[in-house]
């Protein structure tokens, strides 16, 4: 297998020939378990760690291998593989860390296309749908959004469904699909390209594994059976994986409830563009469409003109993302102060 069936092209090789790493031996993270990982080269599939450098000069979780990352590797046998380096990332899907204030997660790296999973049923949310447009917007990553389990409302329900969010979501391409009929697969299988990477989104039982399977064709990732009362899927999914096939190159993940934003200023605006572009007649240039005088924003929401629920959404991830900020500057202070005590008693300790 060459490194171009699982995703290697001109642009990531002008990064690994810019940041001086032609010396070593490329490859691709597939599997992440905390600190170990499986790296896909041209040689076959090794088991990894990092080197002590990289785990010490890492700023925090976002600095740290993901899967879909293009590492330099050093491999001494069928057991043993060094990552030195992490090849610059192409894009890169993230959110806020659960539980770390101020901390990245990265769900995915080097991604070209993202499904956004949603199913029709009881946990169907377009704010969420938002959200994901939002980080994936960050990156210039291409979205595709799956309405899933059509088979379990009736066709004029599912046009209503669809009216909606075409209304509140403008210019994003959706495809609406079974995995049990399999219908509307096809529509999908239009997207996919070989060498491509593809990134599977949604909440836990959405359906993304089974999805896969039937790309695929095999029953390659572990799948569980529908609750009948409430029509979802049990979670199965609970790491991250990246997946060589000839249709494309799939990255699954475990369900995600929280999809807490960053400081992604240009995801937020892709999203919302109508608004941003409504705050261009604002009278002040620096409103905040909250309660200003002369606020373009309002007069729409006022007229009926903007989606209420998409400017309340808006309005939350614009409040994340300021907190977000502000975190990491309170961080990096804290941290320079730190470093400042450490040096003052290395200095004190020489005399």
């Amino acid at each position: 297998m060459k490194l171009e069936d699982f995703g290697y092209n001109k642009e990531i090789e002008k990064l690994r020939v810019d940041t001086n790493l032609k010396d070593f031996e490329v490859g691709r993270i597939i599997v992440q378990h905390k600190e170990k990982y499986i790296v896909k080269t041209e040689r076959g599939d090794f088991d990894a760690e990092i080197t002590g450098n990289l785990r010490y000069s890492a700023n925090g979780p976002e600095d740290f291998p993901a899967v879909g990352d293009w590492v330099a590797l050093v491999i001494y046998d069928a057991y043993i593989s060094i990552i030195h380096k992490i090849i610059p990332r192409v894009s890169v899907i993230s959110r806020q860390a659960i539980g770390k204030h101020g901390d990245i997660q990265v769900i995915a790296a080097n991604v070209d296309f993202a499904f956004i999973v949603q199913a029709i049923d009881r946990d169907f949310s377009i704010n969420r749908i938002e959200r994901y447009l939002t980080i994936c917007n960050s990156s210039e990553i291409k979205p595709i959004i799956i309405l899933n389990k059509i088979d379990l409302i009736a066709d004029i329900e599912l046009q209503q469904l669809v009216t909606t969010v075409q209304k509140r979501i403008k210019h994003i391409p959706l495809v609406c699909l079974s995995n049990t009929s399999k219908k509307g697969l096809k529509k999908l299988e239009a997207y996919l390209f070989k060498g491509k990477t593809y990134c599977f989104l949604g909440s836990s039982g959405v359906g993304k594994s089974s999805l896969i399977n039937n790309l695929i064709g095999n029953n390659v990732m572990a799948t569980r059976e529908i609750n009948e009362r409430i029509h979802r899927g049990k979670h199965t999914t609970t790491h991250r994986e990246l997946l060589v096939t000839e249709k494309g190159i799939f990255i699954d993940n475990p369900g995600m409830r929280e999809i807490g934003i960053t400081s992604s200023t240009d995801g937020i605006t892709d999203s919302y563009n109508e608004i941003f572009s409504l705050a261009k007649q604002c009278k002040f240039s620096n409103c905040k469409h909250i309660d200003e005088i002369g606020c373009a924003v309002l007069k729409a929401l006022n007229s009926d003109k903007l989606n209420l629920s998409s400017y309340q959404n808006y309005l939350k991830m614009e409040k994340e993302k300021e907190h977000f900020e502000l975190t990491v500057s309170e961080k990096r202070k804290k941290d320079k102060k730190f470093g400042k005590m450490i040096k003052n008693i290395k200095k004190r300790n020489k005399y």
